[in-house]
């Protein structure tokens, strides 16, 4: 039955109620109405509105699911789908927004893988030009100095020798931003130890400690999980170092139920009420690219929490 015809006959059932009532009641009314019928008339309507009101609430109880779920929905954290309830219209309506978040989430993953490779193809191509061009150059800048402070008189020794190891610091700096943007310990030696790696090279701020907790006897993940993984310990670590003002980071990796689990903690200031910037969302977008899931929120004891849940599609654990 469609949603007019139920809507219709809820109404109709209830007037028809109301006029039997009235034809076959010993309720009378007399002209001109006298108090007592008055009263008995305003109960009646009002019961009569009552009972309609419940009708037409329990049964348009499932839209309001479905607009609760519209307003609130983010195709970046799914949740469960509204459940299919109700007969005719309202039930098509619920399949309907349901194999909606269905197509979008996939139109959305698809997107973003399409968007997350091209980024790193274009990290491991940046990254190889500054290992081949930039520090190849370098390179030979610093053995061009070395060669020359050889031979340079002693007032011009020590500052020769000075722009030397100002270059040598340029070329460190060079190859740590070409191993940032294209991890390649990740593919050499693992996940464990390119998390090793992150947390070893990448400079902290005074009074900040770093403490690392990995197991070495993981499922495996496969190549394009371990990426997201690293990736995501990247954002985070860098965050916590640039923003939060913590005085402790702790980064875990561990074997867990269902898989592999990543936590990153640290006691700085927390998310707060910022809004959710661009990594955040490409953490998020990560997670969605794997079947993982990314939770966000404040630690035990303040600061932020990031907990990352891989689950092995081979079942194996």
């Amino acid at each position: 039955m469609s949603l007019f015809w139920r809507i219709f006959l809820l109404n109709a059932a209830v007037l028809v109620a109301a006029g039997a009532l009235l034809l076959l009641g010993p309720i009378t009314v007399s002209a001109p109405v006298v108090l007592t019928e008055a009263l008995i008339m305003a109960g009646g309507m009002t019961l009569m509105l009552g009972a309609n009101a419940l009708l037409l609430r329990l049964g348009l109880a499932p839209l309001q699911r479905v607009t609760r779920a519209m307003t609130t929905i983010d195709l970046l954290s799914p949740r469960p789908r509204p459940e299919v309830a109700g007969e005719g219209e309202v039930a098509a309506l619920i399949e309907t927004f349901n194999s909606m978040l269905d197509r979008l989430e996939a139109e959305r993953a698809t997107s973003s893988a399409r968007a997350l490779n091209a980024q790193e193809a274009e990290r491991r191509r940046v990254a190889q030009e500054l290992h081949d061009e930039v520090g190849q150059t370098l390179t030979a800048v610093l053995l061009e100095l070395k060669r020359v402070t050889g031979h340079a008189p002693e007032p011009l020794r020590d500052e020769l020798t000075h722009v030397q190891e100002i270059t040598r610091g340029s070329l460190d700096e060079i190859r740590r931003i070409a191993r940032r943007l294209r991890p390649g310990v990740l593919e050499e030696l693992g996940l464990v130890s390119a998390l090793t790696a992150l947390t070893t090279e990448t400079p902290t701020p005074k009074g900040l400690t770093i403490r690392r907790r990995t197991e070495k006897d993981l499922p495996p993940l496969g190549e394009e999980a371990e990426l997201v993984v690293y990736r995501i310990a990247q954002e985070a670590v860098t965050n916590t170092v640039r923003h939060a003002g913590a005085t402790l980071l702790e980064v875990s990796l561990r074997r867990s139920p269902g898989g592999v689990e990543l936590r990153i903690r640290d006691d700085g200031r927390g998310l707060g009420d910022a809004p959710e910037g661009a990594g955040l969302r490409g953490m998020r977008e990560r997670a969605l690219l794997i079947g993982a899931t990314l939770t966000l929120g404040a630690g035990a004891t303040g600061g932020t929490d990031v907990r990352l849940d891989v689950p092995v599609r081979n079942g194996s654990a």
